[in-house]
C-alpha cells in the first residue's frame, strides 16, 4: 500500500460539479492499494499516519501529530500510485489490486485512520474521475509504503539513525 501525504491548509475533491469530500488544515492522502496488501498493511499505514509528527509546534519545528492541531484528513483512492514506469514510456498498472478488494481495503484504511487519530476524515469517490484542489502547506509532501514501515533504516552511507 502506498500513500502520498500532503500537509494542506485546505483540500477538496469534486466529481462532476459535486464536491464529495473536503478538509481544512490537515493531510490530503492519496492511497494506492497493491496486490497482496491486506488489513494488516492498511492498519499499519493508518497507525503511522495517525501519529505522524508533521505539524509545527510553537517553535516552528515539525513535532506535532494531527490530533494536537485539530487536523482533518481527506483520503482519495489513486491506483496510479501503483504504476510501474521502469520499461517503455507507458506506465503499467499490473501491481494494482483488483477494484473490489482495493475498495474494501481503502474503506478499511479510512475507517482505521479515523478511529486511531480521532480526526475528522472524509473521502473521495472510489473509482470516479475526480478533480482535486489543494493548498499545500510548507510544502510538506511525504511518500509512505506500508511494506517499508518495519524495514530497518539504511545507514550504509555512514549516517546515524534519528
Amino acid at each position: 500500500m502506498r500513500a502520498v501525504l500532503q500537509r494542506v491548509s485546505s483540500a477538496s475533491v469534486t466529481v462532476g460539479e459535486e464536491t464529495v469530500g473536503r478538509c481544512g488544515k490537515g493531510l490530503l492522502i492519496l492511497l494506492g492499494v497493491e496486490k497482496g496488501d491486506g488489513e494488516e498493511a492498511a492498519g499499519r499505514l493508518a497507525a503511522k499516519i495517525a501519529g505522524l509528527r508533521v505539524f509545527e509546534d510553537e517553535k516552528g519545528k515539525m513535532n506535532l501529530p494531527p490530533v494536537a492541531v485539530g487536523a482533518e484528513f481527506l483520503v482519495i483512492s489513486n491506483f496510479t500510485l501503483c504504476a510501474d514506469c521502469r520499461r517503455g514510456n507507458r506506465p503499467d498498472f499490473f501491481s494494482a489490486e483488483a477494484p473490489e478488494e482495493a475498495r474494501r481495503l481503502y474503506e478499511y484504511f479510512t475507517a482505521r485512520l479515523s478511529a486511531l487519530s480521532g480526526c475528522p476524515t472524509s473521502c473521495g469517490r472510489f473509482g470516479a474521475d475526480m478533480k482535486v484542489a489543494l493548498v499545500n502547506d510548507g510544502p510538506v509532501t511525504l511518500v509512505i509504503d506500508s511494506d517499508r514501515l518495519n524495514a530497518p533504516k539504511n545507514t550504509s552511507d555512514g549516517g546515524e539513525k534519528r
